[in-house]
């Protein structure tokens, strides 16, 4: 089993889409059973007594328009205790890396920027501030599926679950 978290500041938009995109591309692999996959935030800002805020709605309705279902997920915080639990902690861009290793006590090695899985030193670009959602889902999808071929080439996957593109 692979678990992977993704990461950005809030966890309402970037982080759950390359979650539930991740999802999505395994699922039609045939290889979900391989992975446990999650997302969360850096920061507190869309966490309120407890309770995280839904996807930001241009976030959720940018997945559906791709057929990918983002229900119940709700803004979850960072901790500690994710680096010894994940294999990967995948953040969006520069400033999500050094938050992640602020909190996390730790520096590189899981930690990783998700377009590094397509040898881009790229961030992920933020439609908080853009209001693109559209190049934001393409980011993530050429960074998720850099993961994958990243993990294949590694062999970390059980290549016999993987079906063509």
């Amino acid at each position: 089993m692979i678990s992977i978290l993704f990461v950005c500041h809030g966890n309402i938009c970037r982080s759950p889409m390359a979650e539930f995109v991740l999802k999505d591309i395994t699922a039609k692999k045939g290889i979900s059973d391989q992975f446990e996959i999650s997302s969360a935030a850096t920061s507190t800002e869309e966490i309120w007594n407890g309770v995280g805020n839904p996807v930001y709605p241009p976030a959720r309705r940018e997945l559906e328009k791709h057929g990918i279902s983002c229900k119940g997920k709700r803004a979850i915080q960072l901790q500690k205790a994710d680096y010894n639990y994940y294999d990967y902690l995948i953040g969006m861009d520069r400033a999500n890396i050094r938050n992640i290793e602020r909190i996390t006590g730790h520096s590189r090695g899981k930690i990783h920027m998700l377009l590094e899985f397509t040898n881009s030193a790229k961030e992920v670009a933020d439609p908080w501030y853009s209001g693109n959602f559209e190049e934001t889902y393409q980011d993530v999808l050429v960074g998720c599926n850099g993961l994958i071929d990243f993990l294949v080439a590694n062999n970390l996957l059980e290549s016999s679950g993987i079906v063509g593109d």
